[in-house]
């Protein structure tokens, strides 16, 4: 398997994008100014992962997906791997904000996340139709994060 920085034809991942976020204007939000990775095999995204320079030294996931036939296999927790490891240097945490969802805290968590934060009704708020998942209607966003190195004075200010 590959990590492939994906600098131009993003949309071409749509599908894949739609199972981390699923409504596409949210996607266009964040898509155009954050940096995205695919993890492919044999010429296939399994994986994808959009991230975006927030500031003060906080690097933030907006999507993490993995193809159906593929999930629960690991390669979420690559892909995160491969966040910190590529961006230890210039950031100190890396954030996602997630759905209070019974799927995604509890595998953020097991990545070494934590709870830092919820912003309430942000689904109910911003999305255009209900939003279930695991059975449970998502209204607030959970913010988690994970220290992943660097000092204050290196990540601030530094851009990618």
């Amino acid at each position: 398997m590959d990590f492939a920085h994906v600098k131009g034809g993003r949309k071409r991942f749509l599908p894949l994008l739609l199972l981390g976020d699923e409504q596409e204007d949210m996607i266009d939000r964040y898509l155009a100014r954050g940096e995205m990775y695919a993890l492919c095999e044999a010429g296939e995204a399994l994986a994808v992962c959009v991230v975006t320079d927030e500031g003060n030294g906080v690097l933030e996931i907006k999507n993490l997906a993995v193809t159906p036939r593929r999930q629960r296999q690991g390669l979420g927790r690559q892909m995160i791997r491969e966040m910190e490891r590529r961006y230890a240097g210039r950031f100190r945490v890396l954030r996602v904000g997630t759905g209070d969802s019974p799927l995604t805290v509890p595998f953020y968590e097991a990545c070494g996340f934590v709870r830092a934060g919820v912003i309430p009704d942000f689904f109910t708020a911003h999305y255009d139709h209900p939003i279930v998942e695991a059975g449970v209607l998502l209204r607030d966003m959970v913010i988690l994060e994970k220290t992943i190195g660097g000092d204050e004075a290196h990540a601030e200010g530094h851009s990618h």
